[in-house]
Protein backbone atom coordinates (compact mmCIF):
# COMPACT_ATOMS: atom_id res chain seq x y z
CA UNK A 1 0.00 0.00 0.00
CA UNK A 2 2.54 2.28 1.05
CA UNK A 3 4.60 1.82 -1.80
CA UNK A 4 1.93 2.18 -4.30
CA UNK A 5 1.59 5.51 -2.39
CA UNK A 6 4.88 6.36 -2.68
CA UNK A 7 5.35 5.73 -6.65
CA UNK A 8 1.89 8.26 -6.72
CA UNK A 9 3.68 10.84 -5.12
CA UNK A 10 7.26 10.23 -7.09
CA UNK A 11 5.19 10.47 -9.99
CA UNK A 12 4.03 14.05 -9.52
CA UNK A 13 6.93 15.61 -10.16
CA UNK A 14 8.09 17.21 -6.41
CA UNK A 15 11.09 15.39 -5.50
CA UNK A 16 9.54 14.78 -2.45
CA UNK A 17 10.86 13.08 0.68
CA UNK A 18 8.99 10.76 3.23
CA UNK A 19 9.90 12.31 6.80
CA UNK A 20 9.49 11.58 10.09
CA UNK A 21 7.71 8.82 11.42
CA UNK A 22 7.02 6.36 8.29
CA UNK A 23 11.03 6.37 7.99
CA UNK A 24 11.65 5.70 11.63
CA UNK A 25 9.04 2.94 11.47
CA UNK A 26 11.08 1.51 8.14
CA UNK A 27 14.13 1.36 9.57
CA UNK A 28 12.90 -0.07 12.67
CA UNK A 29 11.34 -3.12 10.89
CA UNK A 30 7.72 -1.60 11.89
CA UNK A 31 4.87 -1.25 9.63
CA UNK A 32 3.84 2.58 9.79
CA UNK A 33 0.17 3.76 10.18
CA UNK A 34 0.88 6.99 8.10
CA UNK A 35 3.12 8.94 5.74
CA UNK A 36 4.20 11.83 5.36
CA UNK A 37 6.18 14.21 3.11
CA UNK A 38 8.39 17.20 2.19
CA UNK A 39 8.65 19.11 -0.84
CA UNK A 40 11.73 21.33 -0.36
CA UNK A 41 11.85 24.48 -2.82
CA UNK A 42 8.74 25.91 -2.11
CA UNK A 43 6.53 27.47 0.18
CA UNK A 44 2.86 26.85 1.20
CA UNK A 45 1.70 28.33 -1.50
CA UNK A 46 3.47 27.29 -4.37
CA UNK A 47 3.35 23.97 -2.99
CA UNK A 48 -0.41 24.06 -3.15
CA UNK A 49 -0.41 25.71 -7.02
CA UNK A 50 2.02 22.56 -8.09
CA UNK A 51 -0.71 20.12 -6.13
CA UNK A 52 -3.74 21.99 -7.09
CA UNK A 53 -3.89 19.63 -10.68
CA UNK A 54 -3.67 16.41 -9.04
CA UNK A 55 -6.70 16.83 -6.80
CA UNK A 56 -8.64 18.94 -4.13
CA UNK A 57 -6.22 20.99 -1.53
CA UNK A 58 -6.45 21.52 1.65
CA UNK A 59 -4.74 23.79 4.38
CA UNK A 60 -3.21 21.23 7.53
CA UNK A 61 -4.03 22.76 10.66
CA UNK A 62 -3.01 21.65 13.91
CA UNK A 63 -3.10 23.21 16.90
CA UNK A 64 -4.29 26.67 15.01
CA UNK A 65 -1.02 26.65 13.45
CA UNK A 66 -0.83 26.10 9.30
CA UNK A 67 1.64 22.93 9.35
CA UNK A 68 0.80 22.40 5.47
CA UNK A 69 -1.81 20.85 2.88
CA UNK A 70 -3.67 17.72 2.64
CA UNK A 71 -3.93 16.37 -1.21
CA UNK A 72 -7.41 14.54 -2.24
CA UNK A 73 -6.49 12.99 -5.06
CA UNK A 74 -8.68 12.78 -8.38
CA UNK A 75 -7.06 9.82 -8.81
CA UNK A 76 -9.79 7.22 -7.26
CA UNK A 77 -7.26 4.36 -6.78
CA UNK A 78 -5.30 6.69 -4.81
CA UNK A 79 -8.10 7.95 -3.03
CA UNK A 80 -9.43 4.71 -1.86
CA UNK A 81 -5.79 3.48 -0.11
CA UNK A 82 -5.40 7.18 1.63
CA UNK A 83 -9.29 8.23 2.32
CA UNK A 84 -7.91 10.34 4.41
CA UNK A 85 -5.81 11.99 2.43
CA UNK A 86 -1.82 12.98 1.77
CA UNK A 87 -0.11 15.60 3.76
CA UNK A 88 2.27 17.84 2.31
CA UNK A 89 4.74 20.43 4.01
CA UNK A 90 7.61 22.38 2.56
CA UNK A 91 10.43 23.30 4.87
CA UNK A 92 9.52 25.71 7.64
CA UNK A 93 11.50 26.97 10.77
CA UNK A 94 10.17 28.68 14.01
CA UNK A 95 10.30 32.24 14.21
CA UNK A 96 10.09 34.53 17.39
CA UNK A 97 6.95 36.34 18.26
CA UNK A 98 8.32 37.88 21.95
CA UNK A 99 10.83 37.19 25.00
CA UNK A 100 9.18 34.37 26.38
CA UNK A 101 10.44 30.71 25.62
CA UNK A 102 6.63 29.37 23.99
CA UNK A 103 6.49 32.85 21.65
CA UNK A 104 7.39 31.65 18.34
CA UNK A 105 5.52 31.03 15.00
CA UNK A 106 6.00 28.09 12.33
CA UNK A 107 6.48 29.66 9.02
CA UNK A 108 7.31 27.67 5.46
CA UNK A 109 10.67 28.95 3.90
CA UNK A 110 11.48 27.64 0.82
CA UNK A 111 14.90 28.67 1.00
CA UNK A 112 15.65 25.83 3.62
CA UNK A 113 17.48 22.67 2.79
CA UNK A 114 15.91 19.55 3.62
CA UNK A 115 18.52 19.29 6.62
CA UNK A 116 17.41 22.79 7.79
CA UNK A 117 13.60 20.63 8.28
CA UNK A 118 15.08 18.32 10.05
CA UNK A 119 16.51 20.23 12.41
CA UNK A 120 13.05 21.52 13.87
CA UNK A 121 11.58 18.37 14.57
CA UNK A 122 10.72 16.68 17.48
CA UNK A 123 13.37 13.75 18.21
CA UNK A 124 16.20 12.72 16.03
CA UNK A 125 14.80 9.36 15.67
CA UNK A 126 11.90 11.33 13.46
CA UNK A 127 14.90 13.83 11.75
CA UNK A 128 15.34 11.18 8.93
CA UNK A 129 14.34 11.53 5.70
CA UNK A 130 14.33 9.69 2.51
CA UNK A 131 14.33 10.74 -1.09
CA UNK A 132 11.50 8.82 -3.04
CA UNK A 133 13.28 9.22 -6.56
CA UNK A 134 16.98 7.91 -4.94
CA UNK A 135 16.07 6.33 -1.70
CA UNK A 136 18.81 8.87 -0.36
CA UNK A 137 18.20 8.94 3.33
CA UNK A 138 19.33 12.02 4.68
CA UNK A 139 19.96 12.10 8.83
CA UNK A 140 21.74 15.26 9.84
CA UNK A 141 21.52 14.46 13.82
CA UNK A 142 22.77 10.97 13.89
CA UNK A 143 18.86 9.47 13.87
CA UNK A 144 19.68 6.01 12.60
CA UNK A 145 22.55 5.43 15.40
CA UNK A 146 19.94 6.75 18.32
CA UNK A 147 17.53 4.09 16.48
CA UNK A 148 19.81 1.45 17.24
CA UNK A 149 20.44 2.50 20.64
CA UNK A 150 16.84 2.74 21.46
CA UNK A 151 17.72 6.13 22.77
CA UNK A 152 15.24 9.31 22.24
CA UNK A 153 16.76 12.89 22.16
CA UNK A 154 15.60 15.65 20.98
CA UNK A 155 16.91 17.48 18.24
CA UNK A 156 17.05 20.75 20.04
CA UNK A 157 17.22 22.41 24.01
CA UNK A 158 14.05 23.98 22.93
CA UNK A 159 12.13 21.05 21.45
CA UNK A 160 9.75 21.01 24.29
CA UNK A 161 9.22 24.46 24.85
CA UNK A 162 8.11 24.61 20.90
CA UNK A 163 5.20 22.23 21.43
CA UNK A 164 5.03 20.66 24.96
CA UNK A 165 2.98 17.73 23.53
CA UNK A 166 6.54 16.29 22.52
CA UNK A 167 6.50 15.78 26.27
CA UNK A 168 3.88 12.81 25.98
CA UNK A 169 4.97 11.85 22.67
CA UNK A 170 8.42 11.20 24.62
CA UNK A 171 6.64 8.82 27.33
CA UNK A 172 4.66 7.63 24.28
CA UNK A 173 7.61 6.06 22.26
CA UNK A 174 8.98 4.71 25.86
CA UNK A 175 5.77 2.69 26.04
CA UNK A 176 5.34 1.82 22.25
CA UNK A 177 9.11 1.46 20.98
CA UNK A 178 11.19 1.18 24.40
CA UNK A 179 13.00 3.87 24.18
CA UNK A 180 15.05 5.66 26.71
CA UNK A 181 15.28 9.06 26.51
CA UNK A 182 19.10 10.65 27.73
CA UNK A 183 20.04 12.71 30.19
CA UNK A 184 19.64 16.33 28.59
CA UNK A 185 16.36 15.09 27.51
CA UNK A 186 15.08 13.81 30.48
CA UNK A 187 16.51 17.08 32.30
CA UNK A 188 14.61 19.09 29.36
CA UNK A 189 11.10 16.78 30.46
CA UNK A 190 11.49 18.02 34.03
CA UNK A 191 12.48 21.71 33.53
CA UNK A 192 9.21 21.71 30.62
CA UNK A 193 6.54 19.64 32.51
CA UNK A 194 4.39 22.47 33.41
CA UNK A 195 4.05 23.29 30.45
CA UNK A 196 1.47 20.48 29.24
CA UNK A 197 -0.96 22.38 30.81
CA UNK A 198 -1.06 24.25 27.49
CA UNK A 199 -1.94 21.52 25.50
CA UNK A 200 -5.36 21.36 23.69
CA UNK A 201 -7.14 18.56 25.66
CA UNK A 202 -7.74 16.30 21.73
CA UNK A 203 -4.30 16.24 21.20
CA UNK A 204 -3.69 14.21 24.72
CA UNK A 205 -6.55 12.18 25.02
CA UNK A 206 -9.58 12.39 22.55
CA UNK A 207 -7.52 12.78 19.66
CA UNK A 208 -7.91 15.15 16.75
CA UNK A 209 -10.02 13.07 14.73
CA UNK A 210 -12.17 12.43 17.92
CA UNK A 211 -11.17 8.86 17.93
CA UNK A 212 -9.72 8.27 21.58
CA UNK A 213 -6.33 8.07 19.97
CA UNK A 214 -4.44 10.78 21.02
CA UNK A 215 -1.07 10.46 22.30
CA UNK A 216 -2.05 9.55 26.43
CA UNK A 217 -4.14 6.96 24.78
CA UNK A 218 -1.45 5.73 22.54
CA UNK A 219 1.22 5.23 25.59
CA UNK A 220 -1.47 3.42 27.40
CA UNK A 221 -1.58 1.41 24.30
CA UNK A 222 1.87 0.45 23.80
CA UNK A 223 4.12 -2.53 25.38
CA UNK A 224 5.24 -0.89 28.52
CA UNK A 225 2.88 1.86 30.03
CA UNK A 226 4.20 1.26 33.23
CA UNK A 227 7.63 2.66 32.74
CA UNK A 228 6.77 5.53 30.93
CA UNK A 229 3.97 6.27 33.44
CA UNK A 230 6.79 6.40 36.37
CA UNK A 231 9.01 8.25 33.84
CA UNK A 232 5.86 10.68 33.77
CA UNK A 233 6.04 10.73 37.56
CA UNK A 234 9.81 10.96 38.06
CA UNK A 235 9.96 13.92 35.55
CA UNK A 236 6.61 15.61 36.90
CA UNK A 237 4.72 15.47 33.43
CA UNK A 238 1.97 13.00 35.17
CA UNK A 239 0.68 15.64 37.73
CA UNK A 240 0.96 18.27 35.37
CA UNK A 241 -1.19 16.36 32.76
CA UNK A 242 -3.39 14.32 35.41
CA UNK A 243 -3.30 16.41 38.65
CA UNK A 244 -6.18 13.89 39.95
CA UNK A 245 -2.75 11.70 40.34
CA UNK A 246 -1.04 13.93 42.85
CA UNK A 247 -3.10 12.70 46.09
CA UNK A 248 -2.00 9.27 45.36
CA UNK A 249 1.67 9.43 44.50
CA UNK A 250 3.14 7.80 47.50
CA UNK A 251 -0.02 7.07 49.15
CA UNK A 252 0.50 3.80 51.19
CA UNK A 253 -2.66 1.94 51.24
CA UNK A 254 -1.93 0.44 54.72
CA UNK A 255 -4.22 -2.64 53.63
CA UNK A 256 -3.95 -6.35 54.12
CA UNK A 257 -5.22 -6.31 50.38
CA UNK A 258 -2.01 -4.03 48.75
CA UNK A 259 1.29 -3.93 49.52
CA UNK A 260 2.30 -1.19 47.54
CA UNK A 261 1.52 2.52 47.34
CA UNK A 262 -2.22 3.54 45.04
CA UNK A 263 0.73 5.05 42.15
CA UNK A 264 2.98 1.60 42.49
CA UNK A 265 -0.16 -0.28 42.28
CA UNK A 266 -1.75 1.88 39.34
CA UNK A 267 0.89 0.88 37.13
CA UNK A 268 1.16 -2.14 37.95
CA UNK A 269 -2.24 -3.12 36.82
CA UNK A 270 -2.11 -0.79 33.42
CA UNK A 271 0.90 -3.07 32.59
CA UNK A 272 -1.46 -6.31 33.04
CA UNK A 273 -4.23 -4.58 30.92
CA UNK A 274 -1.54 -3.64 28.24
CA UNK A 275 -0.09 -7.62 28.84
CA UNK A 276 -3.53 -8.74 27.89
CA UNK A 277 -4.31 -6.64 25.54
CA UNK A 278 -7.28 -5.30 26.38
CA UNK A 279 -9.55 -2.37 25.47
CA UNK A 280 -8.56 1.08 25.56
CA UNK A 281 -11.65 1.80 27.64
CA UNK A 282 -10.24 -0.83 30.04
CA UNK A 283 -6.79 0.75 30.47
CA UNK A 284 -8.30 3.85 30.72
CA UNK A 285 -9.99 2.89 33.58
CA UNK A 286 -7.01 1.21 35.35
CA UNK A 287 -5.34 4.20 35.21
CA UNK A 288 -7.99 5.93 37.42
CA UNK A 289 -9.44 3.27 39.36
CA UNK A 290 -7.65 4.08 42.68
CA UNK A 291 -7.42 7.63 42.00
CA UNK A 292 -9.79 8.13 44.78
CA UNK A 293 -8.43 6.40 47.75
CA UNK A 294 -6.39 8.77 49.47
CA UNK A 295 -9.91 11.22 49.52
CA UNK A 296 -12.44 8.52 50.90
CA UNK A 297 -9.54 6.51 53.48
CA UNK A 298 -10.38 6.50 57.05
CA UNK A 299 -9.23 4.40 60.10
CA UNK A 300 -11.18 1.55 61.72
CA UNK A 301 -10.85 0.29 64.36
CA UNK A 302 -8.08 -2.55 62.91
CA UNK A 303 -5.78 0.71 62.74
CA UNK A 304 -5.53 0.32 59.24
CA UNK A 305 -7.41 2.14 56.48
CA UNK A 306 -10.32 1.39 54.00
CA UNK A 307 -11.99 3.26 51.72
CA UNK A 308 -15.80 2.29 51.30
CA UNK A 309 -18.51 4.93 52.46
CA UNK A 310 -19.56 4.77 55.88
CA UNK A 311 -21.99 6.90 57.82
CA UNK A 312 -19.66 9.86 59.95
CA UNK A 313 -16.43 8.20 57.99
CA UNK A 314 -16.50 9.25 54.14
CA UNK A 315 -19.82 9.88 52.76
CA UNK A 316 -18.63 8.40 49.38
CA UNK A 317 -16.37 5.14 48.52
CA UNK A 318 -13.00 5.10 46.52
CA UNK A 319 -14.98 4.07 43.60
CA UNK A 320 -17.46 7.05 43.70
CA UNK A 321 -14.47 9.32 44.31
CA UNK A 322 -12.68 7.66 41.49
CA UNK A 323 -15.38 7.87 38.97
CA UNK A 324 -15.55 11.75 39.50
CA UNK A 325 -12.14 12.25 39.51
CA UNK A 326 -11.72 10.33 35.85
CA UNK A 327 -15.02 11.85 34.29
CA UNK A 328 -12.92 15.22 35.36
CA UNK A 329 -10.25 14.04 33.13
CA UNK A 330 -11.77 12.69 30.50
CA UNK A 331 -14.01 15.86 29.67
CA UNK A 332 -10.46 18.33 30.08
CA UNK A 333 -9.24 15.61 27.70
CA UNK A 334 -11.87 15.67 25.12
CA UNK A 335 -12.17 12.01 25.27
CA UNK A 336 -15.55 10.90 22.59
CA UNK A 337 -18.33 10.70 25.38
CA UNK A 338 -19.16 6.75 24.05
CA UNK A 339 -15.74 5.95 25.36
CA UNK A 340 -15.60 8.15 28.75
CA UNK A 341 -19.33 6.86 29.72
CA UNK A 342 -18.17 3.15 29.14
CA UNK A 343 -14.47 4.01 31.37
CA UNK A 344 -16.30 5.58 33.89
CA UNK A 345 -19.00 2.80 34.46
CA UNK A 346 -16.06 0.59 34.54
CA UNK A 347 -14.53 2.48 37.49
CA UNK A 348 -17.82 2.77 39.10
CA UNK A 349 -18.26 -0.63 39.57
CA UNK A 350 -15.11 -2.25 39.66
CA UNK A 351 -15.18 -3.37 42.80
CA UNK A 352 -18.13 -5.93 42.21
CA UNK A 353 -17.96 -9.54 44.04
CA UNK A 354 -17.61 -12.48 42.13
CA UNK A 355 -19.32 -14.43 44.70
CA UNK A 356 -19.40 -17.79 43.88
CA UNK A 357 -19.05 -17.29 40.26
CA UNK A 358 -22.39 -19.79 39.89
CA UNK A 359 -24.50 -19.47 36.22
CA UNK A 360 -27.28 -17.94 38.26
CA UNK A 361 -24.71 -15.42 39.73
CA UNK A 362 -23.44 -14.62 35.66
CA UNK A 363 -26.94 -14.44 34.59
CA UNK A 364 -27.13 -11.77 36.95
CA UNK A 365 -24.33 -10.01 36.41
CA UNK A 366 -25.27 -10.14 32.58
CA UNK A 367 -28.44 -8.71 33.11
CA UNK A 368 -27.55 -5.76 35.86
CA UNK A 369 -24.59 -4.50 33.17
CA UNK A 370 -25.05 -5.70 30.06
CA UNK A 371 -22.55 -7.80 28.04
CA UNK A 372 -20.26 -5.13 26.79
CA UNK A 373 -19.37 -3.88 30.23
CA UNK A 374 -19.93 -7.24 32.16
CA UNK A 375 -17.16 -8.12 29.96
CA UNK A 376 -14.97 -4.99 30.45
CA UNK A 377 -15.40 -5.30 34.54
CA UNK A 378 -14.31 -9.20 34.50
CA UNK A 379 -11.41 -8.14 32.31
CA UNK A 380 -10.32 -5.35 34.75
CA UNK A 381 -11.04 -7.38 37.85
CA UNK A 382 -7.98 -9.71 36.40
CA UNK A 383 -6.16 -6.81 36.01
CA UNK A 384 -6.68 -5.21 39.26
CA UNK A 385 -5.26 -8.79 40.87
CA UNK A 386 -2.67 -9.04 38.91
CA UNK A 387 -1.44 -5.95 40.17
CA UNK A 388 -1.35 -6.63 43.61
CA UNK A 389 1.62 -9.11 44.27
CA UNK A 390 1.90 -11.36 47.27
CA UNK A 391 4.65 -11.41 49.94
CA UNK A 392 6.31 -13.61 47.17
CA UNK A 393 5.67 -11.04 44.53
CA UNK A 394 3.56 -12.85 42.76
CA UNK A 395 0.11 -12.23 41.79
CA UNK A 396 -2.86 -13.68 43.60
CA UNK A 397 -3.58 -17.32 41.28
CA UNK A 398 -6.55 -18.20 43.24
CA UNK A 399 -8.28 -14.94 42.47
CA UNK A 400 -7.14 -15.08 39.20
CA UNK A 401 -8.45 -18.17 38.35
CA UNK A 402 -11.65 -17.57 39.87
CA UNK A 403 -11.44 -14.37 37.51
CA UNK A 404 -11.38 -17.12 34.37
CA UNK A 405 -13.95 -19.22 35.64
CA UNK A 406 -16.04 -16.70 35.84
CA UNK A 407 -15.45 -15.01 32.64
CA UNK A 408 -15.70 -18.80 30.73
CA UNK A 409 -19.51 -19.04 32.90
CA UNK A 410 -20.02 -15.70 31.23
CA UNK A 411 -19.79 -16.79 27.84
CA UNK A 412 -21.87 -19.84 28.58
CA UNK A 413 -24.84 -17.78 30.25
CA UNK A 414 -24.75 -15.11 27.65
CA UNK A 415 -27.00 -17.81 25.34
CA UNK A 416 -29.60 -17.41 28.17
CA UNK A 417 -31.99 -14.47 28.16
CA UNK A 418 -30.81 -11.90 30.30
CA UNK A 419 -32.32 -8.68 28.02
CA UNK A 420 -35.76 -7.50 27.83
CA UNK A 421 -35.62 -8.14 23.82
CA UNK A 422 -34.94 -12.05 24.97
CA UNK A 423 -38.10 -12.03 26.60
CA UNK A 424 -40.54 -14.62 24.96
CA UNK A 425 -43.42 -11.30 25.84
CA UNK A 426 -43.37 -8.01 25.01
CA UNK A 427 -45.31 -5.07 25.93
CA UNK A 428 -47.84 -5.34 23.62
CA UNK A 429 -48.67 -8.75 24.93
CA UNK A 430 -49.31 -7.09 28.46
CA UNK A 431 -51.39 -4.51 27.10
CA UNK A 432 -53.33 -7.64 25.92
CA UNK A 433 -54.01 -9.05 29.01
CA UNK A 434 -54.90 -5.63 30.68
CA UNK A 435 -51.92 -4.02 31.62
CA UNK A 436 -52.04 0.04 30.55
CA UNK A 437 -48.94 1.68 29.23
CA UNK A 438 -46.63 3.26 31.80
CA UNK A 439 -44.41 2.93 34.48
CA UNK A 440 -46.68 -0.18 35.75
CA UNK A 441 -45.88 -2.16 32.57
CA UNK A 442 -41.88 -1.17 32.33
CA UNK A 443 -41.92 -2.59 35.94
CA UNK A 444 -43.74 -5.92 35.05
CA UNK A 445 -41.63 -6.24 32.18
CA UNK A 446 -38.47 -6.15 34.40
CA UNK A 447 -39.92 -8.28 36.87
CA UNK A 448 -40.61 -11.09 34.30
CA UNK A 449 -37.09 -10.64 33.18
CA UNK A 450 -36.01 -11.34 36.85
CA UNK A 451 -37.89 -14.47 37.07
CA UNK A 452 -36.39 -15.77 33.80
CA UNK A 453 -32.87 -14.62 34.74
CA UNK A 454 -33.41 -17.33 37.85
CA UNK A 455 -35.16 -19.73 35.62
CA UNK A 456 -34.48 -19.22 31.81
CA UNK A 457 -37.44 -22.16 31.85
CA UNK A 458 -40.05 -20.03 32.33
CA UNK A 459 -39.06 -17.89 29.08
CA UNK A 460 -42.75 -19.02 27.50
CA UNK A 461 -45.40 -16.92 26.40
CA UNK A 462 -47.66 -19.33 28.54
CA UNK A 463 -45.59 -19.19 31.58
CA UNK A 464 -44.70 -15.52 31.91
CA UNK A 465 -48.35 -14.51 30.63
CA UNK A 466 -49.89 -16.34 33.74
CA UNK A 467 -47.09 -14.47 35.99
CA UNK A 468 -48.40 -11.02 34.44
CA UNK A 469 -51.90 -11.84 35.05
CA UNK A 470 -51.06 -12.77 38.39
CA UNK A 471 -49.13 -9.53 39.32
CA UNK A 472 -51.77 -7.64 37.69
CA UNK A 473 -54.31 -9.68 40.26
CA UNK A 474 -52.24 -8.70 42.81
CA UNK A 475 -52.09 -4.69 41.51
Amino acid sequence: MWRELERYVDGLGLDAYLVGGAVRDELLGHESKDADFLVPGVDTEQLKEKLAPHGNVEDLVVAGRLVGVRLYPHDPRIRRLVPAGIEFAPPRKEVSTGPGRHDFEIVADASLSVEDDMRRRDFTVNAIARRLSTGEIVDPLRGRADLERRVLRTVSPTSFAEDPLRLVRALRFVSQLGFEPDEPTLRQMREEAPAVRLVSGERIGGGLGADGLGELSKLLLGREPARALRLARDTGVLVALLPEFEPALGFDQESRYHGLTVDEHTFAVVQAAAERDYSLAVRLATLFHDLGKPGAAWRGADGRLHYYAKPGYSERSHEQLGCELAKSALSRLRYPNALRSLVLRIVRHHMFQIGNGDAARARRFLAKYGDELAFELVDHKEADYAGKPGPDDEPPAGDLERVERFRRQLRREQRQPHRLAELAVDGSDLIAVGYEPGPALGRALRELLHEVVEDPSRNTRSALLSSAREKLGRG
